[in-house]
C-alpha cells in the first residue's frame, strides 16, 4: 500500500523542533517535503551540538528525507521563486511569531486567496490571539505558565529541570500534526483549505487532567509532588539501588503493591501504606538501597509488580523488545556516508513509507535542478 500522505506537497518553513518534528512525521506518512531555510546558515538546528559531518545531528534526525530551498524571503526576487510551489502546496507549516508571515506576504489571506486548497499550520507558543500572543518563550516557560512544573519540579532546594520538551514535541509538533490531517479529511469534504493555530501552551493541559480535577472537585489543586503519579506515595516513586541506579516503582494497583511488598520483604505494618507514608517511603528505600539495581531487576523479573530499572538510553535502544519492534530500521545517511538510525515516529508501519536510509537535505541541496535530489521534486499531484 502507497503512503497515505503520497503525493501532498507541504512547505516547511519551521525551524529547530516543533515544526521539524511535526513535518517529518508528514514525510515519513509519504508526503513531499519542502524546506525553506533562509541563507546563509539555515535551520538554526544545523548548528548545534553534537555536530555529525556537516550539520549537527538533531537536525539530520529531524529532517531525514526532505528537500532544502535556501531562500531570502525579504528579497522578492528570491521570494517569487516559490509562487509555482505555493500555487500547488497541499500544506504549509509556520513557526514565526504572529504577522511575521503576513509581513512576508506569505500570511494566510494572501496564500489561500491564490491557493483555496491549501492547508495553513501555524506553531506558536501562545497563540495567534490573546494578550501573550507575541511573548517569547521556549519549552520551560510553557509548561510553567500551564501549571505542569507546579506539580512535579523536585525538592524546592535542588529543582528538577524536566527531562521531555513537552510543550515542543507533544503539545506542538504531535497536535500540529494531528490537526493536518484532520484538516486533510475535511478538505476531501469540502474541497477548501483551512487555517491551523497550533498554541502549544493550549495543549499543555491534557497532561494536568488530573490536578484540574482534584482542584474542581475538592477545591485543592495538587502541590509540588504530593499526588499519586509525582512520587505522593510510596507505591509510585524512584528510589535509588546500592550502586546508585534507580528503580522505577509503579505498583499502584493494591495486587501489584502486595506482590512487591512481599518481593522486597516489607512487613505487614509498613505496607499499611496510607498510615504513615513517610515511614514506608523510607523503609523501602533502605531495602532497596542495599542491593545493587541488577539484582533487584532479577527479582522483580517475570513478577508481574510493575517494577523495574531504570534503563540508560543507550540500553533502551539495544533492548531486543525495542530491537523486535523495527523501531530504529530506517537510517539516515549524510554527505560523508555515515549513517545513524532514524527517529522513531509515532506513525504505525502500515502508513509509513518503506524502511530504508534516507539523507538530511543539504542546505540549499534543491534550489538549482542540476544536482541530483535525494526525492526529486514531482510533478502537481492530481486534485481529487
Amino acid at each position: 500500500m502507497s503512503p497515505p500522505l503520497a503525493g501532498l506537497l507541504v512547505l516547511d518553513f519551521t525551524t529547530l523542533l516543533p515544526g521539524p518534528l511535526a513535518s517529518l512525521m508528514l514525510a515519513e506518512a509519504g508526503a513531499e517535503v519542502v524546506k525553506i531555510e533562509r541563507p546563509p546558515i539555515g535551520d538554526e538546528m544545523r548548528a548545534y551540538a553534537q555536530r555529525w559531518g556537516d550539520d549537527g545531528v538533531n537536525f539530520a534526525l529531524l529532517n531525514r528525507g526532505k528537500q532544502s530551498l535556501a531562500l531570502d524571503l525579504k528579497d522578492p526576487v528570491q521570494r517569487a521563486q516559490l509562487d509555482p510551489l505555493l500555487d500547488r502546496a497541499d500544506v504549509l507549516v509556520e513557526q514565526f511569531r504572529p504577522g511575521v508571515m503576513d509581513r512576508l506576504g506569505l500570511g494566510w489571506e494572501a496564500l489561500s486567496a491564490r491557493n483555496p486548497r491549501l492547508i495553513y499550520c501555524s506553531i506558536t507558543g501562545y497563540g495567534q490571539d490573546g494578550p501573550k500572543r507575541d511573548v517569547a518563550g521556549h519549552d520551560l516557560n510553557y509548561i510553567g505558565d500551564t501549571g505542569l512544573l507546579a506539580v512535579s519540579s523536585g525538592d524546592p532546594a535542588h529543582p528538577t529541570v524536566p527531562p521531555a520538551l513537552v510543550a515542543d514535541i507533544a503539545a506542538g509538533a504531535y497536535p500540529a500534526f494531528m490537526n493536518i490531517l484532520l484538516a486533510l479529511l475535511a478538505r476531501g469534504a469540502s474541497g477548501r483549505g483551512s487555517r491551523l493555530d497550533v498554541a502549544m501552551t493550549d495543549h499543555i493541559f491534557p497532561f494536568l487532567y488530573w490536578a484540574i480535577g482534584a482542584g474542581l472537585a475538592t477545591g485543592r489543586f495538587p502541590g509540588n509532588a504530593d499526588a499519586l503519579t509525582t512520587g505522593g506515595t510510596p507505591r509510585y516513586r524512584l528510589y535509588p539501588a546500592a550502586d546508585g541506579r534507580l528503580i522505577a516503582v509503579a505498583a499502584i494497583e493494591q495486587r501489584f503493591w502486595d506482590r512487591f511488598c512481599a518481593l522486597i520483604g516489607l512487613g505487614p505494618a509498613l505496607a499499611e501504606d496510607a498510615r504513615d507514608p513517610a515511614a514506608t517511603i523510607a523503609a523501602i528505600g533502605a531495602i532497596l538501597g542495599a542491593r545493587p539495581a541488577a539484582a533487584w531487576g532479577a527479582i522483580f523479573a517475570g513478577q508481574d509488580c510493575c517494577c523495574s530499572v531504570v534503563a540508560t538510553v543507550a540500553e533502551a535502544m539495544a533492548d531486543p523488545h525495542f530491537i523486535a519492534r523495527g523501531l530504529f530500521a530506517g537510517g539516515v545517511t549524510n554527505a560523508q556516508g555515515a549513517r545513524l538510525p532514524a527517529l522513531p515516529v509515532p506513525v504505525l508501519p502500515a502508513f509509513r513509507r518503506p524502511a530504508g536510509d534516507a539523507p538530511a537535505p543539504r542546505l540549499g541541496a534543491h534550489n538549482d535542478p542540476a544536482p541530483v535530489r535525494s526525492t526529486p521534486l514531482r510533478a502537481p499531484p492530481p486534485r481529487d
